[in-house]
């Protein structure tokens, strides 16, 4: 996008003059290329950070002391790019999804063995994710029959394994908010949707793929170094 004058950055984003002025004095847009004194000019940069500001307004009902440590803070940039491949979670469905119609709670219950109580801590969790209608689809019951199978295996409540299914929510959403944040910063206005729908698919298969083998690595490492440091107590 070429620069553009106040008008024109008001028409793209939605947001008036007086308020955009408010923002670049409180640190929260930077200030504008000024030909003169009554002659500024604004970027990509001002039009990305006033939509995301406004998105985080209306959407999250964040403060805007808030919203400036998200946008000033070191992964910042994943804010602005919501805009970005606007199709990519539909496209991405449409490829990934297996099919077949959600299950409530009570169904997902008789399905896998699991109480209401039970499903209802996982959903607390994290670790279960129904959809608007309060419906489980079939990757949260393929989930659930993981957990279920933990517990069959040995990983019971009566053991003291209460709680790890938060553990594992909060890791995976911490990153994949990195994740996110690293393919939009290196995508976003550089390739097309049908290129990012490749890589996106191909990626997640693939890093399933590598994150399964690291993990058994580091656990296999971490057990070695174990039974080294018992042998030398010994």
């Amino acid at each position: 996008m070429h620069d553009v004058r106040m008008r024109e950055l008001e028409r793209l984003t939605g947001v008036g003059r007086e308020t955009i002025r408010f923002y670049i004095r409180e640190g929260l847009l930077p200030e504008p290329d000024r030909a003169s004194a009554n002659s500024a000019f604004y970027n990509d940069m001002h039009v990305a950070r006033l939509k995301a500001i406004k998105r985080l307004q209306e959407e999250r009902f964040l403060p805007l002391a808030i919203i400036r440590t998200l946008l000033d803070g070191e992964d910042g940039d994943r804010w602005l790019h919501a805009d970005a491949f606007p199709d990519l979670d539909a496209m991405l469905r449409a490829r990934l999804d297996t099919g077949g119609e959600g299950v409530t709670l009570e169904e997902l219950a008789a399905q896998t063995g699991f109480t209401i109580e039970e499903l209802g801590r996982a959903v607390e969790e994290g670790v279960l994710c129904p959809d608007r209608d309060g419906r489980f689809g079939p990757r949260d019951l393929a989930v659930a029959r993981c957990l279920r199978e933990l517990n069959v295996i040995g990983f019971t409540e009566e053991r003291g394994f209460v709680g790890g299914g938060a553990m594992y929510a909060q890791f995976v959403e911490w990153l994949v908010g990195q994740e996110m944040r690293l393919f939009l910063e290196n995508t976003a206005g550089k390739i097309g949707d049908e290129e990012a729908l490749i890589m996106a698919e191909r990626g997640i298969s693939t890093i399933n793929e590598m994150l399964s083998l690291m993990r058994t690595r580091e656990i296999l490492r971490q057990l070695e170094a174990r039974r080294r440091i018992a042998n030398d107590n010994i």
